[in-house]
């Protein structure tokens, strides 16, 4: 799984921060979360191809959050047959989209998924063969969500002496243990899948949440993440202009984190008014209350490996 910090910022792209956005790509599938004004740029210099795009899922619909879906949707259209686009997100982003789309004839040459939350929706918001996305509603200015994406659990390990003990010969029988099938060995036994596998694995967690004054929506979207995504706007001389806004300072942010026990934190949506030359303040201001934690950087690409 790689995770790709697309922009970090938050209000407006500045010359050197673009608008917080985040593309996770784990085995071929890219999950994009939010899409504010210019996302298709450094989605573009990333090179993570239009054709594995399969979800955008929304915080809320605020400009610096929204605003460059139409562009990526355009842009996805360049493809020849692209397959049906996820678009998750909050009551309303179905009406935006098509609003766009009639005003300015946009065209689109493949089918738009819409699912948007709802009291009835429950906490999965999707679910595909490679990873489940959770939904939460924050504590923001207008209703917005936090995500977290599961990679769906692996098989234990694979025991070959245990394999060996029970009869199954080295090959393709091995593979199909592995995959969760019965065999047949040569004598006629019949092995299961839990004769030779360990205790059930589980996939990579990630979360995004940004746009949130400090709730206790957090703490099961963070818990036990290997790595979180979350504002960190303000630095603790500003705790009352974050509490007027709805938004975090960075140690609300941190400290949040580390109750959850997130495993790294990257702290996003920063606002503008703090320059690139500031970001080790932010850094040393995040490491008090997590050790592993600091402030996201432009086209920052973060590997998370398996928890095993």
């Amino acid at each position: 799984m790689e995770c790709f910090v697309l922009g970090t910022g938050g209000m407006m792209p500045m010359p050197k921060r673009r608008l917080t956005s985040v593309a996770v790509r784990t085995d071929g599938r890219v999950y994009l979360f939010d899409c504010g004004e210019g996302t298709q740029v450094p989605y573009k210099e990333a090179h993570l191809g239009f054709r594995p795009l399969k979800v955008v899922a929304v915080t809320h619909l605020h400009a610096d959050h929204v605003l460059g879906l139409p562009g990526m949707l355009m842009l996805r259209s360049q493809m020849e047959t692209p397959e049906e686009l996820v678009l998750v997100g909050p009551p309303g982003l179905e009406r935006f989209v098509k609003n766009v789309r009639h005003d300015l004839r946009m065209y689109i040459n493949y089918p738009l998924r819409f699912l948007e939350w709802s009291e009835r929706a429950g906490e999965l918001a999707y679910e595909d063969e490679q990873a489940r996305l959770f939904w939460r509603p924050l504590d923001h200015s207008v209703f917005c969500l936090g995500y977290r994406l599961e990679e769906h659990g692996r098989p234990g390990k694979f025991d070959p002496e245990a394999a060996v003990r029970l009869g199954v010969p080295k090959g393709p029988l091995y593979r199909q243990l592995q995959l969760g099938e019965a065999v047949v060995t040569p004598s006629g036994a019949t092995v299961q899948p839990e004769d030779v596998l360990g205790p059930p694995r589980r996939g990579r967690h990630v979360a995004f949440c940004t746009d949130t004054a400090i709730t206790e929506a957090l703490q099961p979207l963070l818990r036990e993440t290997d790595l979180a995504f979350v504002e960190g706007m303000f630095l603790p001389e500003h705790e009352a202009e974050a509490a007027e806004k709805k938004h975090m300072t960075v140690a609300q942010s941190t400290q949040a984190a580390a109750r959850a026990k997130v495993g790294r934190l990257v702290l996003v949506h920063l606002s503008p008014r703090y320059e690139p030359a500031e970001l080790p303040r932010i850094d040393e201001e995040a490491a008090k209350h997590h050790p592993a934690a600091a402030a996201g950087r432009e086209g920052q690409m973060i590997e998370v490996p398996l928890p095993d």
